[in-house]
């Protein structure tokens, strides 16, 4: 299997991976672009995106990954919206 099977191999695997946990209903896009991967989305949590980030190094050990997972801001305003 040649390097970038191997590479689309262990994504696939990944995105099996994180389907079958609790992290499958998360809007997170995996991208193979060029020499690296992509993990990209926003999850509900600061523990969903550790859980995230454990299960992506383990799964893609010894790849370059780029993530930019946002943690969405569910708490409610401080201040009321200014319509004009």
């Amino acid at each position: 299997m040649n390097d970038q099977a191997n590479v689309e191999y262990r994504i696939a695997h990944l995105k099996e991976r994180l389907a079958a946990e609790e992290l499958g209903e998360l809007g997170i896009r995996i991208e193979h672009r060029g020499s690296s991967v992509n993990v990209v989305g926003t999850v509900p949590s600061s523990h969903c995106r550790a859980e995230l980030l454990r299960t992506v190094n383990d799964q893609l050990a010894g790849l370059t990954v780029h993530c930019d997972i946002v943690v969405a801001d569910a708490a409610a305003p401080d201040h009321p919206e200014e319509v004009v």
